[in-house]
């Protein structure tokens, strides 16, 4: 699998790290991302996708014709 390096608020990393009980910031980052991409995945199964939020979106008025 690829690295990759990111750049956190040292405040951030360490209440991630407090949460999720991580050792590392970066245990604890990982361990978040993870979480966060099972979580969805069973999400949108449940729900469905992103794209059926259009069906709550307000639709553009229609011109009258007549």
């Amino acid at each position: 699998m690829a690295k990759m390096t990111i750049t956190l608020d040292a405040d951030l990393a360490l209440e991630v790290m407090m949460r999720v009980g991580a050792a590392s910031p970066q245990d604890a980052v990982e361990l978040v991302v993870r979480d966060y991409l099972s979580t969805d995945r069973r999400t949108i199964a449940r729900t469905g996708g992103t794209g059926d939020g259009e069906r709550f979106a307000p639709q553009p008025p229609t011109a009258e014709e007549g």
